[in-house]
């Protein structure tokens, strides 16, 4: 045994976590696949450049108004 050596901690979030994880071993499965309903895309590239060629450039102050000429 080492002089420094600390006994092993682990937190009360740690702990819950894996007695969660040992409850419901299907619990990551099911978060991989909430996961992937929203942000697992592919993306078109097409669409992409299309998106950013249609960009209106924005003004310096966006709330002033142009005065009428």
């Amino acid at each position: 045994m080492s002089l420094f050596s600390r006994p092993a901690y682990t937190s009360e979030t740690t702990e819950f976590l894996q007695q969660l994880k040992a409850a419901k071993p299907s619990l990551e499965a099911e978060q991989r696949q909430g996961r992937s309903l929203l942000w697992d895309k592919s993306l078109n590239r097409q669409e992409q450049a299309g998106f950013k060629d249609a960009r209106v450039p924005q003004k310096p102050y966006v709330y002033q108004t142009s005065a009428p000429k």
